[in-house]
């Protein structure tokens, strides 16, 4: 049995000069991080001629929804085809951070809104913190001009052979 399959891949490149990756338990406030954005092909070319723009509401308010695990950015869209969808990679200087780990929260949708007290660059969901169906990590960046766009991934098509383990269980070899 053979099935078409996608495989969410990065190049090998080097970070630019204090930018982070995604080992860090939590983004500190004032440093760069390589972060990831999913989209639509035709949404990725808008963004790249034009830049990001802020999303007019969302589970953290208004911003620019971003994650620095490519896994989380690659479902989306979510329920979209998966040869249609493009991950743009960025550098973000997260400037000061909230953690906003439960539904609820009292700075969910306030966090960069002076009127409740502090104001915040970035929102940050933890992940497994139950916030998102995936538990994997979201950041909200308010002001776009603080996202540099780095580079596009695609998906690449890969043939998957499907086989019998120890178990007799079918699974998928990717090649």
């Amino acid at each position: 049995l053979t099935n078409m399959q996608y495989q969410w891949a990065e190049d090998d490149f080097d970070l630019p000069d204090g930018v982070g990756r995604l080992d860090l338990p939590a983004p500190v406030s004032d440093k760069k991080y390589v972060m990831y954005h999913g989209t639509t092909r035709q949404s990725a070319q808008s963004i790249l001629a034009t830049g990001f723009r802020q999303s007019a509401d969302g589970m953290l308010g208004p911003g620019v929804y971003l994650s620095r695990d490519l896994q989380k950015a690659s479902r989306y869209p979510i329920n979209h085809p998966e040869y249609d969808k493009v991950v743009i990679r960025v550098e973000v200087n997260v400037g000061k951070v909230i953690a906003i780990n439960r539904q609820g929260h009292p700075r969910q949708k306030t966090w960069h809104d002076s009127r409740y007290a502090d104001v915040y660059d970035t929102a940050w969901v933890p992940p497994g913190c139950g916030m998102v169906p995936s538990d994997l990590e979201e950041d909200c960046v308010w002001d776009p001009n603080q996202i540099k766009i780095m580079s596009t991934i695609i998906p690449h098509q890969v043939q998957a052979f499907y086989g019998y383990g120890a178990q007799g269980y079918m699974f998928p070899f990717l090649q």
